[in-house]
């Protein structure tokens, strides 16, 4: 009986050390893993995008396969928010991303040196609840907008107010930074007025929410795709940068000869909006890369003042 205890304690052991074994063989497979998805990650181009339309040509090349079809790890970073996008260009943690003239040139003041590789096609639309009951800029006073300071949306905002002549402190401008939010406050009757690109401007619109002001109608076009300098300046960075310009265009291509509407699916993954919106989305056109004007640089950097 004694012997028996021996044995039995002894393979008790046996057992107990080998799942020892396998839980530290585990966990440093899995550090080794975590080490080399960091490299991996560190040595991928790194692009911030949101949740909106003026990103579909970077969703489509993701999903389809353009980017791997050149040999060019492409990493998508999506954020709620562009200040967090901001942040992360600051740091260098993202290599480029799609966002605004004013934002960029607000970095650009702040030291980040940056280079343009595309304006993009991008618009906003100043929509009013419903429920608020404004018809025109003019019912904005003593309203609230939901913007994002130093951006688009906010130069935006000024050129709405001073186009009726209204005092700025009289419009409460409320920073939101995520543009799914913005929408949900709209539809929750918790703000009067928010600036919107799309797809969310079309989703306000089909609940509708009336449009005051189209950025289209103000010869503004502020979208834009921004690269840090000093990475493309990296012989391996420029070359990853040729062939994230190559697969752009050919998923404008792609998207042009499909329509905006046939790639709904992959619309509805990246911004999360519904099929209903995806329906009542306009003919969207989109362009090959090429360099902002301009005007609009100078009027973004001139508002930034």
């Amino acid at each position: 009986m004694y012997r028996l205890k021996i044995v039995f304690f002894i393979v008790i052991l046996a057992v107990v050390a080998s799942c020892g074994d396998s839980y530290e063989t585990k966990q440093k497979k899995t550090r080794q893993d975590k080490a080399k998805e960091r490299l991996a990650d560190s040595l991928a181009l790194k692009i911030g995008v949101r949740q909106t339309l003026d990103c579909l040509p970077l969703f489509v090349a993701k999903e389809e396969g353009l980017f791997d079809s050149l040999n060019v790890d492409v990493r998508l970073k999506t954020y709620s928010g562009r200040i967090d996008s901001d942040v992360a260009l600051k740091k260098g943690t993202i290599e480029g991303c799609v966002t605004d003239l004013v934002r960029t040139e607000n970095l650009k003041k702040q030291g980040v040196e940056l280079d343009y590789v595309s304006a993009t096609n991008a618009y906003w639309q100043l929509i009013s609840n419903r429920k608020a009951r404004i018809k025109n800029l003019k019912q904005m006073t003593d309203k609230m907008l939901a913007m994002a300071r130093y951006s688009a949306s906010d130069m935006l905002g000024d050129i709405a107010v001073d186009s009726v002549k209204l005092t700025p402190e009289y419009v409460f401008r409320v920073q939101i930074n995520d543009m799914n939010l913005r929408l949900k406050m709209i539809q929750n009757n918790e703000i009067d007025a928010a600036m919107l690109t799309e797809p969310q401007a079309s989703t306000a619109r089909l609940y509708k929410n009336p449009v005051l002001m189209d950025s289209r109608k103000k010869d503004l076009q502020l979208g834009v795709i921004a690269f840090r300098t000093k990475d493309m300046k990296d012989e391996r960075r420029s070359k990853q940068l040729e062939a994230f310009i190559k697969a752009y265009n050919m998923a404008v291509d792609n998207i042009n000869k499909k329509g905006v509407k046939g790639y709904g699916d992959i619309i509805t993954k990246y911004t999360k909006t519904d099929r209903q919106t995806i329906n009542a989305l306009p003919e969207i056109k989109f362009e090959h890369t090429k360099a902002p004007r301009e005007k609009d640089i100078e009027r973004a950097a001139k508002w930034i003042k």
